[in-house]
């Protein structure tokens, strides 16, 4: 990952590590230290591309892989929390990768400590299936194509150029069958080609069994020829007909360059502090954020990032009840989208590419994975008006990735506001995954069967009804490790006589001793804020410093307990979890969630209910919402947003945002 510095004035006395382009020839000329001469200058940084050449002949030497093996995952191995918590700039650090590995059907943990070049640990995990990087499910593309059955099942649709059909694999999740068990099962699907672009028809009615271990089709699922919807999904510009009028200029300019400070990847802005990388299975990783209060560096957020997604389709017809993917568990390689400058983000921004490995080992840039730019907040910080009026505008900062999950496209941001607020913002864009049917719309759909777990968004075409949910991991430390979560639970209160009120409502603060006391749903009947705390730490009134978790627009899953796919999305079950810190537990969903049985990951590690007062504990906040399609759906989705903020409470002695210059 890396800074795309020409965006950058001054940037000679940065520190950075991979620069592309122009920036790239620069750097070179000015310094004589080629692309791969780079170093890691935080221990929670990304792999450097020399050291995934590391990893790799670190397990080639080894005499443990061979040419056929594939690696799902290599990731940075994160070192201990104390550790980093302890290192100062310019000490030695710990450097290791921690690697998944598949050798044929069989599963491997490896880690490789990167300084002494050396293979720590070879464990083989049983009873698992690793992720599914894109390469996999696009390598079962020809494979299928070349059975005579499945070109015999496309004959029978009128379907004779296979050049113009794409095939991509899913995993199919757990439903307890017999075919399931020992294989690393496939659903696949097929779509046919209309355009240069992203013009597809659905091969409804087609489902091919795919056995990816042993790279063969077990079986051919036909419900019967379903007729391709006709093209009319061209993305190019000329399919919206004439284009509106272009609006004045509204620029942000900069000529100073950015207000933020970069050391490697960490980052310098106003009084916030903060460290991040980018992570291929779970996105942006931000790290070690403090706030500067007087002459204090305070903590507030150890590490936060993305758990896990689970969208979960709501058709019942073969080809459609398996579809309830966990995007970011399942494959694990979706944050590798560049970003497109001017439009994904402002023209004020700063671009970070990617380093990452591909499921042969090898490594890779990807440029422009992530971006850092200024904006006006379109709040005001604070204002007052009497006599005079007293008015303060606010900036934010903000850190933006985007993934790209099949046909939808996730933007994260990591917004930092002037006044000590976090917002956490998830926006859904992309296309709808849909279905071709016979009825051309709904008006012609007289029995309802068509639409009936769907909407119509063009001819012959249903998009169809889904959920889109979203966990987070927050490790927090407020004012250092030890902290608590407090539900403060608002009660009404009824008033007797001689008051002429009859009813208020009162706060009333309860701090969660165990796990099992912080399982949380949002109520509106029985309104909570929750917080976490220091409870050795008070501010200048007496109160414990903390911050507060404050969602937004939310829903909960409406699959029954018993529905395999909502037991392997246990986490969904509550939207708010706290357990006690532990380096391992990092995935809200399990380590696997590729065939999972269900029950891993949140609803294991509570089972034990482990303290969690006055410790170092970890929220896991879920954003959930229902998804009915529509015709503004199409043929690309307006993006839709929704966040939660971190938001201090007594953590500061008054308004932080007072000192903003007028």
């Amino acid at each position: 990952m890396a800074c795309d510095c020409h965006r950058l004035p001054n940037f000679w006395s940065r520190t950075l590590s991979v620069f592309t382009g122009a920036a790239a020839a620069a750097v070179m000329l000015a310094t004589g230290l080629p692309l791969h001469a780079q170093t890691p200058r935080h221990p929670l940084d990304g792999l450097t591309a020399s050291e995934h050449w590391v990893v790799y002949q670190v397990l080639r030497s080894s005499g443990k892989v061979d040419d056929k093996t594939r690696y799902p995952t290599i990731r940075l191995n994160e070192p201990p929390k104390e550790e980093v918590l302890a290192w100062k700039p310019g000490q030695p650090m710990r450097r290791e990768a921690f690697v998944v590995v598949m050798q044929g059907p069989r599963t491997f943990e490896a880690v490789v400590d990167v300084n002494a070049k050396k293979l720590l640990s070879w464990t083989e995990v049983k009873g698992v299936q690793p992720n599914s990087p894109e390469e996999e499910g696009e390598a079962i593309d020809e494979s299928v194509k070349d059975n005579k059955e499945v070109q015999a099942a496309f004959k029978k649709r009128g379907i004779t150029d296979l050049a113009t059909v794409f095939c991509f694999g899913y995993g199919t999740g757990y439903f307890a069958t017999p075919e399931e068990q020992g294989r690393r099962l496939f659903r696949v699907m097929c779509f046919q080609q209309y355009g240069p672009l992203e013009d597809w028809a659905p091969i409804e009615g087609l489902t091919i069994m795919w056995d990816g271990n042993e790279k063969k089709v077990l079986r051919i699922i036909d419900t019967g020829v379903v007729p391709l919807p006709q093209p009319q999904a061209n993305y190019d510009l000329a399919s919206v007909g004439p284009l509106r009028a272009v609006p004045s200029p509204l620029n942000l300019e900069q000529p100073m360059g950015p207000a933020f400070r970069l050391d490697g990847q960490s980052v310098s802005w106003e009084k916030w502090n903060f460290h991040f990388r980018i992570d291929r299975r779970v996105g942006l990783v931000v790290t070690n954020v403090a706030y500067q209060d007087g002459d204090r560096l305070r903590s507030i957020l150890y590490e936060g990032s993305l758990s896990e997604m689970f969208v979960p389709y709501m058709d019942p017809s073969e080809g459609w009840f398996a579809r309830s993917f966990f995007d970011a568990g399942e494959f694990a390689d979706g944050f590798s989208s560049s970003l497109e400058p001017n439009d994904d983000c402002p023209e004020n921004s700063v671009y970070f590419d990617q380093v990452f490995a591909d499921w042969k080992g090898k490594s890779h840039l990807k440029p422009r994975a992530a971006c850092l730019f200024e904006q006006p907040s379109g709040y005001m910080a604070w204002r007052h008006g009497e006599q005079t009026v007293q008015s303060r505008k606010m900036r934010d900062l903000v850190l933006r990735t985007i993934g790209v999950f099949g046909n939808y496209d996730y933007v994260f941001d990591w917004i930092f506001q002037q006044n000590g607020t976090i917002r956490v913002r998830v926006g859904a864009t992309g296309f709808d995954e849909t279905k071709a049917v016979k009825s051309r719309n709904a008006a012609e759909d007289s029995d309802g069967q068509d639409g009936l777990y769907g909407r119509f968004i063009a001819e012959n075409t249903v998009a169809v009804d889904h959920d889109h949910f979203f966990s987070f991991r927050l490790d927090f430390d407020v004012d250092g490790t030890a902290n608590s979560f407090v539900r403060d639970k608002l009660q009404m209160k009824r008033l007797p006589p001689p008051s002429l009120r009859k009813s208020l409502w009162i706060a009333e603060p309860e701090i969660a001793k165990t796990e099992e006391q912080a399982k949380l749903h949002m109520d509106m009947d029985h309104p909570e804020l929750w917080r976490v705390i220091n409870p050795s730490v008070k501010n200048s009134l007496g109160y414990p410093v903390g911050y507060e978790l404050m969602g937004g627009e939310n829903a909960m899953s409406l699959l029954v307990p018993e529905d395999y796919p909502q037991k392997r999305a246990g986490f969904t079950d509550y939207q708010l979890w706290v357990t006690p810190y532990r380096a391992n537990e990092r995935y809200a969903a399990g380590d696997y969630p590729m065939q999972s049985k269900g029950g891993d990951g949140l609803p294991a590690w509570t089972k034990a209910n482990r303290p969690i007062d006055n410790t170092d504990i970890v929220l896991w906040y879920t954003i959930g919402f229902h998804h009915v399609p529509h015709a503004e759906d199409w043929p690309i989705l307006p993006t839709m947003w929704h966040e939660f903020e971190l938001k201090p409470v007594n953590f500061f002695d008054r308004n932080p945002a007072l000192d903003l210059p007028n």
